[in-house]
């Protein structure tokens, strides 16, 4: 195991009618342990990736479970050498995944399946699999035989299932996102909407590069993650892509060649939108980054709205 860092990723949903007490108090938890990361709360519950140091990770975990209402909260680890973030961020949201459909996966939620049985589900060739994630996170790493929907953002599925989806034809669905949160919703939709059997992968791809050895794995590619890291591999370490500063596309090694890639300013994808002033602009952010992080700088900054 490398890296001193600890990744932890965590979600639960469970009614929350005071958020922003809690989020003031996580907040203040969180500068004090010198996390950093972000975390979203909802009435429908808390989900956040976070870093730090094992002793603030679990006294930070320590002190959420303490609360009834987050006594078994989950998390799944990884680990780096360096931070993935930048600033912690406790924001306040309207759900904590945008589905922007009434469903409650408190009351019905699809049937979980353990990574150990994962591949057994995913082989049957009776079993839909979908993934869950947009078309850019799958661009870099899915199962094998997986469907892509093709959305940009997790708020298209439902349409997307209502188009291209019959209760009668598809009769038992398999479906994975990134932790598990994206699945818990999906599957609490699709049973709404009349699917007689819907399986989803318990703690999501995460959960599975975690149990699952590398030799066994139905994994093709890497595991896009919403931090720093940009994707991890099948052993939760870095990958090899990056993030263009000016878009947030994720860069393969072959992106990086095309003459309108700069490093920390653009790439093929947004060269030709972005202005003059906006490039230059980017420039200058990304020289006085490069410059605090040669001088050991860290900005542990809060944001709470």
């Amino acid at each position: 195991m490398s890296g001193e860092i600890i990744v932890s990723a965590f979600y639960k949903f469970v009614a929350i009618d005071d958020i922003d007490a809690l989020r003031s108090e996580l907040l203040a938890h969180c500068l004090e342990l010198e996390m950093l990361g972000s975390i979203l709360i909802a009435p429908e519950g808390i989900n956040g990736t976070i870093s730090g140091s094992r002793q603030s990770t679990n006294d930070l975990f320590g002190w959420l479970r303490s609360d009834d209402r987050f006594y078994d909260l989950a998390t799944k680890e990884s680990f780096t050498d360096d931070p993935p973030f930048k600033r912690m961020k406790v924001r306040r949201k309207n759900e904590i995944v945008t589905l922007r459909q009434d469903v409650d996966p408190t009351a019905v939620v699809g049937t979980y399946v353990d990574p150990a049985d994962w591949n057994e589900v995913i082989s049957d060739p009776e079993v839909l699999v979908i993934d869950t994630r947009n078309v850019e996170e799958i661009s870099v790493g899915t199962f094998t035989g997986a469907v892509d929907p093709k959305t940009e953002a997790f708020s298209e599925f439902a349409d997307w299932v209502d188009e291209n989806l019959d209760p009668e034809t598809h009769t038992k669905v398999a479906m994975f996102c990134t932790g598990g949160i994206r699945c818990e919703k999906a599957s609490s939709y699709m049973l709404d909407k009349g699917f007689p059997e819907v399986l989803h992968l318990n703690g999501g791809i995460l959960n599975y590069l975690e149990k699952v050895p590398a030799t066994e794995s139905m994994w093709e590619g890497e595991c896009f993650v919403f931090d720093e890291r940009v994707t991890v591999d099948h052993d939760l370490q870095a990958g090899d892509y990056e993030l263009c500063r000016g878009c947030r596309r994720v860069l393969a090694e072959g992106d990086k060649l095309s003459p309108e890639f700069e490093d920390g300013v653009s790439c093929p994808a947004c060269f030709g939108g972005l202005t003059p002033e906006k490039m230059e602009s980017l420039r200058e952010r990304h020289r006085q980054q490069r410059a605090a992080e040669a001088r050991g700088e860290r900005h542990v900054g809060q944001v709470l709205d």
